[in-house]
């Protein structure tokens, strides 16, 4: 049975765990059978294998062959200028593949950065009390303590939770916050379950304490990590081509140099002339330019995806990308920015497109409490990241923050907070201000709606009648709709 289809007790008993979670003990056997809660490297050809296997494609092949027979004529005819081709054509092959090397070597070291995104500690119960470990101690039956901005360590089934909400994008793409509760699921799909929460991904409001039964490369984030190790690497559509072109080329100055060596030798030219002469021909008629050309066309065309924050792990996977017709992909995940923006406001007299300078520019603006409900209330947590201040949090309350901040205002400190959940469906936060106590709140509109007595508008304060309730309602309606027919239109793109 999956652990998401069982009641807390019996996932608990499953893992021989309760909710005081482990004693030290029986944490540091489990660590001992189970192994560190980290990703792990797939075993790999040694790096100097793969370095050697940059001078070794067909093509090499060929070059260094016309390298060594121009070797061989300026051994056999010295100062005919051999030495100096079959020098040129070996650092041809040695810049190429150190060059090739180079960039499959720098997009794997971007690859290794998946392992920086699990986190370093976590807090968990060990004998009854709260500790902060590091995360590689994590193991099967640990009960560990999350709140908001927490990233979790490992896949946790959830036995008790306060308003939990998830962003799993880093696992499933979803760019939306996931409610999670301790409730038996209905289905076997653990990344579609209300009751599991998934390593890699980040707690954006509320609490929870969750029972971990999946660490290191068993979670779905090590699967992930197993899969960009793993892939094999097939002939692209362009190796191919250039596999055939090399042997056509092979064959046709293997001929051109036969022939020759046939005609002089009718015209009776001495043996050591007339085979030197040959292998001038097959020389002459390998396009030593040919490899460099490619690799720096499929590099500054791995450079330019680059910049678009493309990741290119495989040179030739660029020509392959740009032959194809038709991608078939997810709305979400790696398409997305998970980013937000503003673009209109709707108010009880009407809707308007947002000018961040126009509501700057306007002190006074009547509307205000619009802003001052999305400047305070908030779960979004501000920290410190490489020296830079960041916001953890929904993506969709970080966008409100931004736009709260357009107009000039001032913040009032929190005295405490509601947080918000599937039954509530609404967020409320209760703040100290020079004319007292004042409760902002946001939220579903069908929750927050009737419990509306006035309304705000360009004119001030109105009473809230019949008339402007059904306006917010047509306006939802709308809003609803709008997002079908963009869903629509985005699956008949794909």
């Amino acid at each position: 049975m999956k652990i998401n289809r069982i009641s807390v007790e019996s996932a608990l008993a499953s893992l021989k765990s309760s909710v005081r979670g482990l004693d030290s003990a029986e944490a540091a056997r489990r660590c001992a059978e189970y192994g560190e809660n980290r990703l792990e490297k797939i075993a790999r050809a040694p790096l100097w294998l793969r370095c050697l296997k940059q001078f070794t494609g067909f093509f090499a092949l060929i070059l260094w062959v016309a390298a060594g027979l121009a070797f061989l004529a300026e051994w056999r005819d010295p100062g005919a200028g051999m030495a100096l081709l079959g020098a040129a054509i070996v650092g041809v092959i040695l810049i190429n593949g150190m060059f090739s090397f180079w960039q499959e070597y720098r997009a794997e070291r971007a690859i290794a950065a998946l392992a920086r995104l699990l986190p370093s500690h976590a807090t968990v119960l060990r004998d009854g009390i709260a500790v902060q470990i590091a995360s590689e101690q994590l193991v099967p039956g640990d009960v560990v303590l999350l709140q908001e901005g927490d990233q979790i360590s490992a896949d946790c089934r959830v036995i008790e939770s306060h308003g939990l909400r998830v962003n799993e994008a880093t696992v499933t793409g979803e760019s939306a916050a996931c409610d999670k509760d301790a409730r038996e699921a209905a289905g076997d799909d653990l990344l579609a379950s209300r009751n599991v929460v998934l390593a890699g991904t980040l707690a954006v409001a509320g609490s929870a304490q969750a029972l971990v039964f999946a660490t290191g490369m068993r979670t779905e984030f090590g699967r992930i990590a197993r899969l960009t190790q793993s892939t094999d690497e097939p002939l692209s559509p362009l190796q191919l081509e250039i596999a055939r072109l090399s042997r056509l080329v092979a064959a046709f100055a293997t001929l051109l140099g036969v022939v020759f060596f046939a005609l002089g030798w009718t015209l009776g030219l001495p043996f050591w002339t007339n085979f030197i002469f040959a292998i001038g021909i097959i020389v002459a008629n390998v396009p030593e330019g040919l490899l460099p050309t490619v690799t720096l066309a499929l590099a500054l065309a791995t450079q330019r995806m680059a910049r678009k924050n493309a990741l290119i792990r495989h040179l030739p996977a660029v020509e392959t990308l740009g032959s194809t017709t038709v991608i078939c992909t997810d709305k979400t995940g790696t398409l997305t920015q998970n980013r937000m923006h503003v673009k209109r406001l709707f108010f009880a007299d009407g809707v308007c497109d947002y000018d961040a300078a126009r509501f700057a520019a306007e002190p006074g603006y009547a509307r205000r409490r619009l802003f001052e409900v999305a400047r305070h209330c908030h779960a979004l947590r501000a920290v410190k990241v490489n020296g830079d201040t960041q916001l953890l949090g929904d993506p969709m309350e970080i966008t409100l923050l931004e736009m709260a901040h357009a107009p000039p205002g001032g913040d009032y400190p929190r005295r405490d907070e509601i947080a918000f959940d599937s039954d509530r469906k609404r967020f409320s936060t209760l703040h100290d201000t020079p004319a007292g106590g004042v409760l902002y709140c946001k939220g579903a509109l069908e929750a927050v709606l009737p419990l509306c007595v006035a309304v705000e508008t360009a004119a001030g304060v109105e009473p809230l009648g019949a008339g402007q309730r059904e306006r917010f309602r047509a306006g939802g309606r709308a809003r609803d709709r709008a997002g079908a027919v963009g869903a629509a239109a985005r699956d008949h793109r794909r």
